[in-house]
């Protein structure tokens, strides 16, 4: 099973880069995030018409995320639990019912800049609730696959310049050190267990020159409980997706998990 995750930066903007991209990769499952539309805009029909099955939990305008699934899919959660009242779209999850069945999670984690400030808050307040489901997800004992924009530079070797980012509430040491606590649950990074070469990003800016200069950030992430894990056989960033017509700022990236 292919499971790609993708923050697309407006799925109606870009509706035929993604249908290119479907087409040519092919993935069983994909996660997209930042969609900027409500479910009733979403374009269902011409991705329904290369074979996918939906679940959207989209806002008008910003955020949003949805899961496109060759397989059928049951048990949607839309909204990560734990936050009353944040009627922002971040988060979906579904079982995806292959012969082998995985949850799957799409999720768009909050940027927090600036930092601090009340979006910092809301950011890692974010976090602890996502590693509060977590531990609730991974008590199940499933194959799980936490996949997303996760909106974190995991480590020095995964950002063209450190420097340049030590103040972003992306790169800060309380956001890492909340990632890094998220994976301490039981949780494998695929990118680390399946590749793991220093410096191969997921995002270049649209401004200053950043993808010819390959000026990146490693922020798109696939988390996998053991059961996953185990599974794992390989992880593919698609960085040629950059270079398409009307690019999204993010490039896909796919894993392969066996049955």
């Amino acid at each position: 099973m292919k499971i790609a995750t993708w923050n697309v930066n407006s799925v109606k903007a870009r509706i035929g880069t993604v249908m290119d991209w479907l087409k040519e990769a092919a993935p069983d499952v994909a996660c997209l995030q930042e969609i900027k539309t409500t479910d009733e805009g979403f374009p269902r029909m011409e991705l329904e018409d290369l074979g996918y099955n939906i679940e959207t939990h989209g806002q008008k305008s910003y955020n949003g995320v949805a899961i496109l699934s060759k397989f059928p899919m049951s048990d949607v959660t839309r909204g990560l639990p734990g936050g009353d009242g944040d009627d922002q779209a971040r988060y979906i999850e579904t079982l995806i019912e292959a012969d082998t069945p995985v949850r799957v999670a799409s999720i768009y984690l909050p940027n927090g800049n600036p930092a601090p400030g009340p979006k910092y808050d809301y950011k890692l307040d974010w976090m602890d609730r996502l590693a509060a489901h977590a531990r609730e997800l991974l008590a199940l004992e499933e194959r799980l696959v936490l996949a997303g924009d996760y909106n974190v530079i995991p480590t020095e070797d995964d950002v063209h310049d450190p420097a340049v980012w030590a103040d972003d509430a992306l790169f800060l040491p309380t956001t890492r050190a909340k990632y890094h606590a998220l994976l301490n649950l039981g949780l494998t990074s695929a990118y680390e267990q399946a590749d793991g070469r220093p410096h191969q990003y997921t995002f270049w800016d649209y401004q200053g020159g950043a993808w010819p200069k390959n000026h990146g950030i490693r922020i798109d992430h696939h988390l996998l409980s053991a059961e996953a894990a185990d599974a794992l056989s390989g992880i593919t960033i698609h960085k040629d997706a950059r270079s398409m017509d009307k690019p999204s700022d993010h490039v896909p990236v796919v894993i392969e998990l066996l049955d």
